[in-house]
């Protein structure tokens, strides 16, 4: 009875841990998502903060998972970021902003090369934001960066694997938008 107990008990720990991993700021994150017919799975998950704000959930979605940033961006595979805004204060400009900062840090302000594909890119926020707005940027190789709002198709930017390893070195460069938020997005 007693083991009986303690398997029960240790079992529940396991799969409430297992839940938990999957919500982020009250925010549910999809276990795994679709990348062109590729199924990817959650690596990680944090929360963005901004000013002491919660400004959204962060998630990313690999074939197999990865610690390492460096290899994530270089990588020309099936891969995703889930952006869940939690704030009504982010607006479209705030978030243009701040994608534009994060794409001068990722590679270096080096932004010649990619600026067609970013200005592209950019487009994807032109709408007003609001709370509980879902941003996929999925990369499929050969095809490019697939945006999505709210599971509806924005644009698709190939700009090819320079404009691919800027845009995921946002979250996972050495610089990059919150080193909280990076650690978490590679299950640190």
């Amino acid at each position: 009875m007693m083991k009986q107990s303690i398997v029960a008990l240790l079992m529940s720990l396991l799969v409430s841990s297992l839940v938990q991993a999957a919500t982020v700021a009250g925010v549910d994150i999809p276990d795994s998502m679709d990348a062109g017919g590729k199924t990817l799975n959650l690596n990680g998950a944090g929360i963005r903060s901004k000013w002491l704000m919660d400004v959204y959930v962060g998630a990313l979605y690999l074939q197999e998972a990865s610690q390492d940033g460096a290899a994530v961006v270089k990588a020309d595979a099936p891969m995703a970021v889930k952006l869940h805004m939690v704030s009504g204060l982010v607006t479209s400009e705030k978030m243009k902003a701040a994608t534009s900062e994060g794409f001068v840090n990722a590679t270096g302000g080096n932004l010649a090369p990619i600026q067609a594909s970013i200005d592209k890119f950019m487009a994807a926020f032109d709408e007003e934001i609001a709370e509980n707005d879902v941003f996929d940027l999925v990369y499929e190789p050969g095809k490019g960066v697939v945006v999505y709002k709210n599971e509806e198709l924005v644009d698709t930017i190939n700009g090819g694997m320079a404009f691919k390893e800027a845009l995921f070195g946002i979250w996972l460069s050495d610089k990059p938008a919150q080193e909280d938020l990076k650690a978490k997005m590679l299950g640190k």
